[in-house]
């Protein structure tokens, strides 16, 4: 298929770029089927955000105290805890999914 490089609008920033026909013919082979809606540098910038820890606050997850159901130790997990559903700390959480699996 022969391609044509497309002039388009950063839908962040808003400036028009380039999506060459060499992309094009790189996007189709691998399977892309939509234009990229953001500039070469708008991509970073968000890749860079997003890959901080998947959370897009700086590398920081918000961690929550709690006791282990099952040893009563101090812990800290990654959700808010609820009554009604038992919180495991690490070493534990390991053996009940090992007893549950095997």
């Amino acid at each position: 298929m022969d391609y044509e490089d497309k002039t388009l609008e950063c839908t962040d920033c808003s400036v028009s770029f380039t999506f060459s026909a060499d992309e094009q013919a790189l996007f189709a082979s691998r399977g892309f089927t939509n234009e990229p809606k953001r500039c070469a540098q708008c991509r970073v910038t968000r890749r860079q955000q997003r890959n901080n820890d998947g959370y897009g606050n700086s590398g920081r997850r918000e961690m929550h105290p709690a006791v282990c159901a099952s040893c009563g130790i101090d812990t800290q997990v990654p959700f808010e805890p609820r009554q009604e559903r038992p919180v495991y700390c690490s070493e534990c959480y390991t053996k009940v999914r090992q007893e549950q699996s095997g």
